[in-house]
């Protein structure tokens, strides 16, 4: 397997594991994680329905076309997540990575009347014209042509808020699509919180929201430090994710 491959596969798979440690997921399938594969438009790497996040790792990982047919590796992709990712990796190929999690702050925030992200504070502002919302819930993603409605949904944006279902982060690469979700949670968190005073809540100034999210899209270089320590705490617990060592030692 060509050193290309063996990185993806270990990104993905290290994304599953540490979005077990944030207790990002429920159960072993509460959310799916993909990721194009490298020199490929329709070749995609995810695991096999039934495969706890907790117990992912390299050689877990599954390569799907966009049938969903299993091309290598042991298992199938579950349902939802074929129809949801497959739709999402076809109008977006910019976007070679979706994470969609059912995360507990985020979900909490979709399930409202209201359920916009708004610029109360510091870590919403990383997202302040990401978000794109889907707020039609149509039962669990059973069917294709639901996949393609949240697409349509997403357009040109990176983050999909799911009504009543969760969230999906899109990015170029695994880094940056985990770095938007972790911080995505603490933007939901904090505002569930801030609502659960009752107080009236301070909005951040249009002008200076455009401003922060400006600041953070100009040092996206933290997405893959921020990632790249996360993978050498995996690396120095699991064996398995030493594979390729460098990517966890490198200062940038």
């Amino acid at each position: 397997m060509n050193p290309d491959m063996l990185q993806a596969r270990l990104d993905i798979a290290a994304a599953h594991r540490l979005g077990a440690r944030f207790q990002f997921n429920e159960g072993f399938n509460g959310g799916h994680f993909t990721l194009m594969a490298p020199g490929y438009t329709d070749r995609i790497l995810t695991i096999a329905n039934g495969v706890h996040w907790e117990e992912v790792c390299p050689d877990t990982i599954i390569l799907i076309d966009l049938d969903g047919n299993t091309i290598e590796g042991q298992g199938k992709v579950e349902r939802s997540a074929f129809h949801i990712h497959s739709s999402l990796h076809a109008r977006r190929p910019d976007l070679r990575c979706f994470l969609h999690a059912h995360m507990p702050y985020s979900t909490a925030l979709s399930m409202l009347k209201d359920n916009r992200l708004k610029p109360y504070g510091q870590q919403a502002l990383r997202f302040h014209s990401k978000c794109a919302y889907y707020d039609q819930y149509n039962a669990l993603a059973h069917e294709q042509d639901e996949g393609g409605r949240m697409g349509d949904a997403l357009a040109d944006r990176s983050i999909l808020f799911l009504g009543q279902h969760g969230v999906v982060a899109g990015g170029p690469t695994v880094g940056q699509a985990f770095h938007d979700l972790y911080y995505l949670e603490r933007a939901c968190m904090n505002q569930v919180m801030a609502l659960w005073t009752g107080q009236e809540l301070r909005l951040v100034p249009e002008d200076e929201a455009h401003k922060a999210e400006a600041q953070y899209d100009g040092q996206r270089s933290e997405a893959e430090l921020h990632f790249a320590s996360l993978k050498r705490v995996l690396a120095a617990e699991d064996a398995s994710f030493k594979e390729l060592a460098s990517p966890f030692n490198a200062a940038a």
